[in-house]
């Protein structure tokens, strides 16, 4: 796919599904998202960057770590998710968050080594350029600067992963290609090293997305995921197949407590060098 598209595509797919994002994975990324922010390990007075920052279910932890001393930026792609972001930041009086739209892999409006830390949440799997945004991450770092990301993991070990074929088989081209590409194996610890970073250790993490309902956990997938825009363009009749054939292929994680899907994570550190 041209990369031109691609983005184009993510950002009016973002925008779609900016209004159910919160509710269909506050819940079910919570485990992921609070391992990434112990990993940054915010400081007082410290400006982070946090990339990909959707409704901002890390911007805002982030922000009271480092404190009304420090500073925030946040970005997307979407520029729905960045006014949910403008908006809780002024109902929060966080006046030291500012948000705004930006392509990960072209972060023109920071300067160099001017951050300490770049956080970037289940954001990387999505980028037309994913080296090309690593780049861009040491660039505005501060030398011995963290960056920290976190990525879905391996196809085989993410219970949802149907949702993709199910879809794609509707549309003319795949929706997210290269989705599971940096979780599988080494490929998001190779990735950092490839971008200079050093010091880079990355772990797994496997957890349950849970869903109480089969309306949860169809509206998660497909109206505040990546597929949201390719589902809003079915006819009702073929949403009604869709969800039917996703229903089915989670069917063996319903528990007496609803869905527990199971879902993989990869996390890495990595440290721009103080000498370059």
């Amino acid at each position: 796919m041209d990369s031109r598209l691609q983005r184009r595509i993510q950002r009016y797919g973002w925008d779609k599904a900016a209004a159910h994002y919160e509710d269909g994975w506050h819940e079910s990324l919570a485990e992921v998202q609070d391992r990434l922010i112990a990993l940054a390990a915010a400081q007082p007075g410290e400006t982070a960057l946090d990339i990909a920052c959707g409704t901002g279910l890390v911007t805002f932890p982030i922000a009271e770590q480092v404190t009304q001393l420090g500073r925030v930026i946040a970005t997307d792609i979407s520029a729905a998710m960045v006014e949910q972001i403008r908006v809780r930041a002024d109902s929060y009086g966080m006046d030291h968050v500012d948000a705004f739209r930006a392509d990960a892999e072209s972060l023109a409006d920071i300067a160099d080594d001017s951050v300490d830390l770049v956080t970037c949440a289940l954001g990387l799997m999505y980028f037309a350029d994913p080296q090309a945004a690593l780049r861009e991450f040491w660039r505005v770092l501060k030398p011995g600067g963290r960056l920290v990301a976190a990525v879905w993991g391996a196809r085989r070990n993410c219970g949802w992963a149907d949702i993709f074929p199910i879809v794609d088989s509707r549309v003319n081209s795949a929706v997210c290609p290269m989705f599971f590409h940096l979780g599988t194996g080494d490929m998001l610890s190779h990735a950092y090293s490839e971008a200079e970073f050093v010091e880079v250790r990355s772990e797994r993490l496997s957890t349950n997305l849970p869903y109480a309902t089969d309306q949860a956990a169809l509206d998660a997938a497909f109206l505040g995921g990546p597929v949201a825009l390719a589902y809003d363009r079915f006819s009702e009749v073929t949403q009604a197949e869709a969800n039917a054939e996703y229903l089915n292929s989670i069917s063996s994680y319903w528990t007496a407590e609803g869905y527990r899907i199971p879902g993989e994570f990869v996390l890495a550190f990595g440290r721009k060098p103080l000498v370059q």
